[in-house]
């Protein structure tokens, strides 16, 4: 397991380098170190801007060999982004670390956690908060596949359908009350009061009058949330919804 100075250290060292290196002439801390936030389970994330005329790929597989040869990656993945390659790095220690290449001419802030440590940044567009109309949406056709896998008794699809729908009514509540709804970082932001009925529609076995109690519990808060968020489409919906309910 690291330390936070291990991993601070080690975020200095990766600034440091990439001020060395000439392909890159913009740096910025993202993630949770841009805010200040950072707790001793913070992983590290920056992001990189690759000059014009550079060519990326060899920019990220010499950074990559740079993370396993000095710092004990023992794996990768990548996440794209548009123009961006998110790298993953996972080391010996457990640190997560997170390398944005980005280039140049695109590299700027999408979010509110990003902090230019050097060189220059682009004004982007940062893209709007889901819709609670996509978050319910999302909700009611996990319903639709839980009533089915319950009816089949594929209970671990039946499982992972009824968590999906918990876990969008959960985002639709934390887009009420302004808190971050993806990857659910906003959810142990919300009020207790508000969270504690959803917790009916926990999973607890999956016996198949557990999976159907879970569901049940999870479709009324669905109808419960869609009429704080969007009366029209709760009206709409919740017929539906409340026979998937009672089925």
């Amino acid at each position: 397991m690291f330390t936070p100075q291990e991993r601070n250290a080690l975020r200095d060292s990766l600034i440091a380098a990439s001020r060395d290196d000439e392909r890159i002439p913009s740096a910025a801390l993202t993630g949770s170190s841009a805010l200040g936030a950072e707790d001793e389970w913070s992983d590290i994330d920056l992001a990189f801007a690759i000059a014009p005329g550079v060519e990326m790929r060899q920019v990220i597989a010499d950074w990559t060999d740079r993370m396993y040869r000095e710092h004990g990656a023992l794996h990768h993945m990548d996440v794209m982004a548009g123009p961006a390659v998110f790298r993953v790095f996972l080391l010996r220690s457990t640190l997560q670390v997170d390398i944005a290449f980005w280039p140049a001419e695109e590299f700027g802030a999408i979010g509110p956690t990003f902090r230019l440590v050097f060189g220059t940044a682009a004004e982007r567009p940062v893209p709007g908060e889901t819709s609670a109309r996509a978050l319910a949406d999302m909700g009611w056709l996990y319903a639709l596949h839980a009533r089915s896998s319950i009816a089949r008794r594929r209970v671990w699809q039946a499982e992972y359908m009824i968590s999906g729908v918990r876990d969008h009514v959960l985002a639709l509540a934390c887009l009420r009350m302004g808190v971050p709804t993806a990857q659910g970082r906003g959810m142990d932001r919300l009020p207790g009061k508000t969270t504690e009925p959803f917790s009916g529609a926990l999973v607890r076995s999956l016996e198949p009058d557990e999976l159907r109690r879970a569901f049940a519990v999870a479709c009324k808060a669905l109808i419960g949330e869609l009429e704080l968020a969007d009366v029209e489409l709760a009206h709409r919906l919740a017929p539906a919804l409340r026979e998937l309910a009672d089925a």
